[in-house]
Formats: structure tokens, C-alpha cells, sequence
């Protein structure tokens, strides 16, 4: 047997174990994780009865390949979001009735809403050509963004930068309004100074254009009215327990099928012999350990696994490059409140008449806030007493031991609890619990070092049995599905004995869609 090993417990390396493991009886498959949780990004921590979803993921994806798959592993209540018999469910839950079952296995269909939260106006995302749109930006604002996407229309900016990737997709002003500051907040940088590589991956077909035509798309009469954007998309799956449930089943199926997973178990090195890598050295419970390794399929991110391969014939070019790869880090806050001093002006159906967003985007510049999840949204089974409390999570993007990375959990929530109340979303008083959650690397930056990447590829590419998949593995802002389709694309390679790899890098190359995470 043909010994595997695969780095990091994510979508993407839990995702190639379990596809090797199910297509072949050839191959030990081991999967060496550096933290004690399963799921990297898309885990669920659990917090005193209550459940945080780390950064929010929607399960939808225009490859059938993936919603099949996730079917398979969780199978999908055909139900509305927030339907009579989820309701019903859990008010007999919150009277003292039977708990869910942890092993009720299921995906829930949600409503997909998110706004725009912007000088305490609630606005579209994304950004809608509604009443309320102009209300909200009133009609000199409205006349002023009008024309200033007409003049896109005719004069095309160099693509040269986000900032000109996103006016000329949405105008200067609505670009100014909804886009710049946030995304400044999310990279700290201008975007300016970011490459038009990350619009092409996060937002790629949307537009002032896209959004009209998705207008007409549900006006006119007849089923086949064209294929929608992903992020116009109107509904999407939710495993009922948060993504983490997902991955952990799927982690279960893996060591039944006999795969192994080792857990606080860090890569330290590689064993380089004759331009192959034939080991993987690790900390497993404390003591150093090297694994043999026929193949290795890597999720590390790339500054590290370039970092721990000592090969003397490295290109200068590759190692200063990738030592120069940036990320941003992930911080939530989360709040557990009595209510929220938002009301629901929506014709959305909520449990205690909630707002219904899934996320509330942040786009004011005089709080560091980037986003709130509001988990009562994404499953009432994420809040322990749903129709009592709610839930949320604040999203902060930070880089690793700046000052707000570097609080203590005290100082974090103190800091969060007065953005919110400054923006007059809670009172002092509302808020029962709190817990603060920190995640390294957890979004790949268009900037720096990254402008080489492709000396990079190239540079990894020369180790034949070495796969590099997902987000942080291919240093590419990709989505849960899209990092999937890397393990599928792997495997099937694997399998099949294919050699070249551009077929695993081209995932989420086209210019097809992205949906905004």
C-alpha cells in the first residue's frame, strides 16, 4: 500500500482522505492536524450550550459534484427556512421538552439575507436597485451614483487594482460607500495597493449590470430565465449543528474507513531525498516524529510549507516571496443578548421577530467591526434557548500580535461591547455571556509577496508527489466548495496517474462566480 500523508483536518484535507479512502483500497491514508479540532475554518465551537460558526459558511455551490457530496454525507430536510415544524421543535425545546439529538444528521434550507449596515441604515447586499436603496441614500446620493456607473460604462479603468476592479463594475460613488472601507478594514490596505486577482475570485460576474438583469431574471415568465450569480443566490443548506458538524462527521466516516487522525500534531519539516519528498516530520504529543510518505497532499498554508522544506536548491525568488506572503487573522466576539435594539422591518419570518440576516457587513470606518453573524439565523440549533436570546458574532480581521490580536479576552470583549453599543445596536444591559475565539491565517492576501506567486507554483509543482489544496494551501481566497474540488481534482489525479497539476490550480480560476465569504 502507497502511504498518504495529508496535512490539516479542513474541507479540503478531510475532503482527499475521504475520497481516497472510499475510491481505493491502495493507499494508507494519514492526516496529520496541528490544532485539536476538526474543520479549520469552517469548525464549530461550542460555547456554553450555545455554538459559534467561524466566519460563516453557506453550503451552495454550482458544482454538482459538491452538493452531492455533502448530501450523501448530511442529507438535506426539504423544508422552508424557519418552517412550523423547526418552530414547533424548538419552542418545545425551550419549555423543557426532548433535546435534538446530537446525531440528527440533517441539512437545513435557509434564507439567504445580508445587509449592509451604513450610517445606521440598513442597505442590500449585495447592493440592490430597491426603494428602499434609494430611500436609504436619498435622491441626490442616488442621482449622484446613477450617473457615476453610466460613466463607467463608457470609460473602462485600467485594471490595474481593486479600487479600479470595483469601480468599474459598480461606479466611484457606490464603490466609495459600500466596498472601500470595508475592504480596507478586511486586508488593512487601500485597495489601491490590492491585487484585481481577489475581485476576480470573490466577486467576479457581479455588477450594477449582473444585479439588473437578475431583476428581469425573476419578472419575466417561464422556468429557464438564465443563470443566477452566486452571490444573488436566495437560499442555500445549513448542517444543522454549524458547519464544524459536517467535518466531524466526515471525520468519523474517515477513521472508520481506516484512516487515521492525529491531532495537535504540527508539521515541523520534510524528508528531501533526490528532489522528492519522502517524509513529513511533526510534534505529536510532544516528541518528534517522521512519517514516511509515498504522497503528500498539503493544506498548511504556503509561507510555512515553503518555510519547513530545507532544500538548498531553492530559488532565492521562492523562498524571500513566500516569507513574504501575507494573511489576515480572524477574531469573533461573541455575545450572547437579551435582544438587539434592531427590529425586523423585513417580510422575513423570525423566531422572536429578530432581524434576519445571516450577516450585518459593517461598512462604517469609525468602528473597526467588519461584520455580526446573527447564529439564531444561520440554525435555531446553534442557540442553546433561541427564542430567549440571541446569539451573534462580531467579526474583527487583525493581523497576528498587533494590538488587538494581542488583548486578553477581557479587554477584547469590553473593546467589541462598545462598537456596539456606539453604533446603538444593543444596550449595556442586554448582554448575558461572552466568548472571544482567535484564528490564525484564516484569509490569504492579494499583496506583497504574493505578486511572485506563480514563481512559487512553479517551484512546488517540481515535487511530483506533492498536492497542493485548499484555501490556505494554494494561497487563494477560495470557498469551502472550491477548496473541495481541489481534493476532488487530487484524487482523481492521484488515481488516474496524471502528472500535471494545473487542473488542481485552476479550480476557481474562471471567471464564472464566487460567492462572497
Amino acid at each position: 500500500m502507497k502511504k498518504v500523508i495529508i496535512i490539516g483536518a479542513g474541507p479540503a484535507g478531510l475532503t482527499a482522505a475521504y475520497e481516497l479512502l472510499k475510491r481505493s483500497k491502495d493507499y494508507e491514508v494519514v492526516v496529520l492536524e496541528a490544532s485539536d479540532r476538526t474543520g479549520g475554518i469552517s469548525q464549530t465551537v461550542r460555547y456554553h450550550g450555545n455554538r459559534m460558526d467561524i466566519g460563516g459558511h453557506r453550503f451552495f455551490s454550482k458544482d454538482d459534484r459538491v452538493m452531492r457530496w455533502w448530501n450523501d454525507i448530511m442529507p438535506v430536510q426539504g423544508a422552508p427556512a424557519i418552517d412550523d415544524a423547526i418552530l414547533h421543535r424548538e419552542k418545545d425545546w425551550a419549555k423543557g421538552g426532548p433535546d435534538p439529538q446530537e446525531n440528527d444528521t440533517v441539512m437545513l434550507i435557509r434564507d439567504r439575507v445580508s445587509r449592509i449596515y451604513y450610517q445606521y441604515h440598513f442597505f442590500d447586499y449585495p447592493v440592490s436597485l430597491s426603494w428602499s436603496t434609494i430611500k436609504n441614500m436619498g435622491f441626490v446620493t442616488t442621482m449622484k451614483a446613477g450617473f457615476s456607473y453610466l460613466k463607467t460604462c463608457f470609460h473602462k479603468l485600467p485594471e490595474t487594482s481593486l479600487e479600479n476592479f470595483y469601480i468599474n463594475r459598480f461606479g466611484r460613488v457606490l464603490y466609495s460607500m459600500f466596498f472601500e472601507g470595508y475592504t480596507e478594514k478586511l486586508w488593512g490596505r487601500h485597495p489601491s495597493e490590492i491585487s484585481a486577482d481577489w475581485g476576480a475570485q470573490r466577486v467576479k460576474g457581479l455588477s450594477i449590470s449582473a444585479i439588473i438583469k437578475d431583476i428581469f431574471r425573476k419578472i419575466l415568465p417561464g422556468k429557464n430565465k438564465g443563470e443566477v450569480e452566486t452571490s444573488l443566490i436566495e437560499r442555500f443548506w445549513y448542517p444543522k449543528y454549524g458547519p464544524g458538524q459536517l467535518w466531524e462527521t466526515v471525520a468519523d466516516k474517515i477513521t472508520q474507513m481506516g484512516g487515521k487522525l492525529l491531532y495537535d500534531c504540527p508539521v515541523t519539516g520534510f524528508v528531501l531525498e533526490n528532489g522528492k519528498l519522502t517524509g513529513v516530520r511533526c510534534n505529536y504529543k510532544g516528541e518528534e516524529k517522521t512519517a514516511n510518505a509515498d504522497i503528500i497532499i498539503s493544506s498548511m498554508p504556503v509561507k510555512d510549507l515553503i518555510e519547513d522544506i530545507d532544500d538548498p536548491q531553492m530559488p532565492q525568488l521562492v523562498h524571500e516571496s513566500a516569507a513574504d506572503l501575507p494573511y489576515r487573522d480572524f477574531v469573533t466576539v461573541g455575545f450572547l443578548c437579551k435582544k438587539l435594539n434592531l427590529k425586523n422591518k423585513t417580510k422575513h419570518q423570525t423566531l422572536g421577530n429578530i432581524v434576519p440576516d445571516c450577516w450585518i457587513y459593517v461598512q462604517d470606518t469609525n468602528v473597526k467591526l467588519g461584520r455580526i453573524q446573527i447564529f439564531n439565523n444561520w440554525s435555531p440549533y446553534m442557540v442553546e434557548n433561541p427564542e430567549e436570546y440571541v446569539w451573534i458574532g462580531l467579526e474583527y480581521f487583525c493581523r497576528e500580535n498587533d494590538a488587538f490580536w494581542s488583548m486578553d479576552d477581557e479587554l477584547a470583549i469590553d473593546f467589541a461591547k462598545k462598537e456596539l453599543i456606539k453604533m446603538g445596536i444593543i444596550d449595556e444591559g442586554d448582554i448575558v455571556d461572552a466568548h472571544r475565539e482567535r484564528v490564525k491565517k484564516a484569509y490569504p492576501a492579494y499583496f506583497d509577496g504574493y505578486a511572485h506567486m506563480d514563481a512559487i507554483i512553479d517551484y512546488l509543482n517540481g515535487f511530483q508527489n506533492l498536492y497542493c489544496v485548499g484555501r490556505n494551501g494554494q494561497h487563494r481566497y477560495n470557498n469551502m466548495d472550491h477548496s473541495m474540488v481541489t481534493a476532488f481534482e487530487t484524487v482523481d489525479n492521484i488515481l488516474s496517474g496524471r502528472e500535471d497539476k494545473q487542473n488542481i490550480w485552476n479550480v476557481n480560476t474562471e471567471k464564472s462566480y464566487h460567492e462572497e465569504k
